[in-house]
């Protein structure tokens, strides 16, 4: 038995961590710009536009990360007739979708 989302832990290869790190700490470096754009008063329009970027960024990166659990974890558990893994995907992808 695979420990793969068994226990809720998944098992990501070094690749895929690296594209969700560097993704993640470039949003994170857009958040920290957004906010010294507010202190330094900067046109609304402009501060909204990076704000659409960093959902945009946020949704790639989300997509990266359901299609790898999608072709791991659910893959494994429907091989292994666990199907409750389907539900559970189903209510992450209508959050995803908000």
């Amino acid at each position: 038995m695979s420990t793969c989302c068994i226990d809720k832990k998944s098992h990501h290869n070094e690749e895929l961590k690296k594209k969700l790190k560097n993704r993640l700490n470039r949003i994170e470096g857009q958040v920290r710009g957004i906010n010294k754009m507010v202190e330094e008063d900067i046109y609304c329009d402009d501060i909204l536009t990076q704000i659409s970027s960093i959902r945009s960024a946020l949704s790639g990166t989300a997509n990266l990360l359901l299609e790898a659990h999608m072709k791991s974890c659910i893959i494994e558990q429907l091989s292994e007739g666990k199907t409750e893994v389907i539900d559970e995907l189903l209510v992450t992808i209508k959050k995803m979708m908000k």
